[in-house]
This record gives structure tokens, C-alpha cells and sequence, in this order.
């Protein structure tokens, strides 16, 4: 499995490098705009590099594991398509939706979904019914989330490689293949892809790359659930979590549209508040998804969840006050 690993981070050095000289050709250039944390134009559709690295060498080596995963593997890859489309040609959220929706249809095929909440204050909440649309809107929200954190150089990437860890350590003390095998494959992937990501980036992951390692870490965590109580899953991608929580009050209260775009993330008001340091900014929220990673691998299956629930709702309130406050001192439009 190791060598796997090491190829697909050769491999990936060697695909995105090809993307990247080949970006403006293919029309996969991110354009600045007000909101845009760089400048100039630059190349974007990494995520075909690394997933493309990660697919071909799972096919050659892994086979069989593909094979038996088969509606995961064409979940994800329908995901992965509408993300090179959005690279290419942006398109309309709606669509999008509906991929993703439809990727979950296939996982439920599979009868991968969360049917479970856990036990809360003595009550074990099960969804029944309720589980296929409930897998659904955890897909989209989560999905979107970690597309919502790729605002600064080297941030979604970073944060994913904590996120993917965390679920490798399950899958290892568990002894789940599948899980190990799938993390480790895109830890080894994205720490290819940092290299050309981090601050000044050279390359951006794109929708290929973002909308993709979003619903792969939502795959992981509907399979850990076998392992670990569903509250885990909270602590353990934490940081797309509060942030697209703190966008979306943010956004009702002004009355504006959900799917609005601003610079309204946690990622670009600390990054003001780091006097525009961008390494520092990803750094320290590196440091906070990993307490919270920390936090949620300590979890025992069949804890009550009532109380953590409530803990998780209460810092989701303390960032949205200290966001709330960064934003009116630094007078932004919110």
C-alpha cells in the first residue's frame, strides 16, 4: 500500500505540471475578481492531476478494491466531472445539487448512508425513512463546505490532509482497508499538490480538486461510522463546518442570498487580521482543525452525544461573535 502511495505522489507531481502548462490551452485559468485573495491570472484544475494520479494507480495496483467499491468509485466520479465542467465553464449551483444528489443515490445503492444520529440526553435518534434525504443534504452541505474553505493558497489542501488523517488513523486502528487505502491516497496526493499550492501558489485545485476531496472526506465519514460516534464527525472537519456556518448567518441576517459571493469567510478576515500573511492565516487554522481532530478521535462509539452536540453548537456562536467582531472593525460589508 506504501508504494501505492509513493506513486501517486510522483505522479501527481508529474500530471499537475502538466495541467499547469497546459491550463490556458484547456481555458483553465482563475481570473481575479473583487473577491479573489490573488492577483494575476493563474492556472486552476489541479484536482485533475491529483485525482487522475490517485484513479490510475488504484486501477493498476488495486484492482479488485475498486471493483467491489464500484458505486463509490462512480460517485465520486461524477463528482469529479461536474468539478473539471465548473473548472472549464462555471456552472450554476443547481447543477451541481444535482450531481451530488445523484452520487448519494448511488452510495445509498451500496447502502453506504447515515441511518443513525447516536444517542442524545438517553434518546437514540434513527432517521428510518429520513436516511436517504438526510445522506443527501450531509453530501451537498459538506461538499460545498470544504469548496467554500479554497480561498487562500495552500488552505484546502492543508486542511483536507488533517481531515483525511484523522480518518486514516480510524481506518488503521480498525483495520479497515478500504478507509486507509482511500485517505492515504489523497493525503499522498495533496502533499504532491502543496508543493505547487503553497504560498505564492503557482496552480489552484479547482472545483475538480475541491468538490471532489469533499465528497471523498464525506464518503470516509459515512464509513467510520462503523467506528466512531456520528458527533466525531463534527470535530473531525470542524473548520468547513464553522465556516460555512458562520457565512450562512452572516448572510441571512443581512438579507442577502445564500449563494452569494463575499469575503466574508473566517479565512478572509483572519487573513486581515495576520496583516495579509497568508501562511500564517492557513497555519493557525491548521492548528485549530487539529485540536478539534484531536478532540473528535477520542470519541468511544456509544458515548452521549447530547452534551457535545451542544459544546459544538457553542463554539460554532464563539467564532461567529469573534468573526462578527474582526468584521466590524475591519468595516467590511457583511
Amino acid at each position: 500500500m506504501f508504494f501505492e502511495f509513493i506513486l501517486i505522489f510522483l505522479l501527481t507531481l508529474v500530471f499537475i505540471n502538466i495541467v499547469q502548462k497546459k491550463a490556458s490551452y484547456f481555458g483553465l485559468v482563475d481570473i481575479p475578481n473583487k473577491r479573489s485573495s490573488h492577483v494575476n491570472n493563474t492556472p486552476r484544475g489541479a484536482g485533475i492531476g491529483f485525482y487522475l494520479a490517485v484513479v490510475l494507480t488504484l486501477l493498476f495496483f488495486q484492482f479488485d478494491i475498486v471493483l467491489y467499491y464500484i458505486w463509490i468509485s462512480l460517485a465520486i466520479f461524477s463528482v469529479f466531472v461536474i468539478g473539471v465542467l465548473d473548472d472549464y465553464q462555471d456552472t450554476s449551483p443547481k447543477l451541481k445539487f444535482f450531481i451530488i444528489f445523484f452520487a448519494t443515490f448511488l452510495l445509498y445503492v451500496d447502502n453506504i448512508y447515515i441511518d443513525k444520529l447516536g444517542t442524545f440526553f438517553g434518546v437514540e435518534l434513527s432517521l428510518g425513512w429520513m436516511a436517504l434525504p438526510f445522506t443527501a443534504f450531509a453530501l451537498v452541505a459538506f461538499t460545498n463546505a470544504l469548496n467554500l474553505i479554497d480561498g487562500l493558497d495552500g488552505l484546502a489542501g492543508t486542511i483536507s490532509i488533517v481531515i483525511l488523517s484523522s480518518f486514516f488513523i480510524i481506518g488503521y486502528n480498525n483495520n479497515d482497508f478500504f478507509i486507509m487505502l482511500l485517505s492515504g491516497a489523497f493525503i499522498s496526493a495533496l502533499l504532491a499538490f502543496l508543493i505547487f499550492n503553497w504560498y505564492p501558489a503557482s496552480i489552484f485545485m479547482g472545483d475538480s480538486g475541491s468538490l471532489t476531496l469533499g465528497f471523498i472526506i464525506s464518503v470516509l465519514a459515512i464509513k467510520s461510522l462503523a467506528y466512531i460516534p456520528a458527533i466525531s464527525i463534527l470535530f473531525l472537519t470542524a473548520i468547513p463546518i464553522l465556516d460555512t456556518c458562520i457565512v450562512v448567518i452572516l448572510r441571512r441576517r443581512s438579507g442577502r442570498s445564500l449563494f452569494s459571493a463575499d469575503r466574508c469567510h473566517v479565512h478572509h478576515v483572519l487573513k486581515q487580521f495576520f496583516s495579509e500573511n497568508t501562511p500564517k492565516t492557513v497555519l493557525f487554522l491548521v492548528f485549530i482543525q487539529i485540536i478539534y481532530s484531536l478532540l473528535g478521535l477520542q470519541l468511544e462509539k456509544n458515548i452521549d452525544s447530547g452534551y457535545l452536540l451542544g459544546f459544538f453548537i457553542f463554539n460554532i456562536l464563539i467564532f461567529h461573535r469573534l468573526i462578527s467582531n474582526l468584521i466590524k472593525k475591519q468595516k467590511r460589508e457583511c
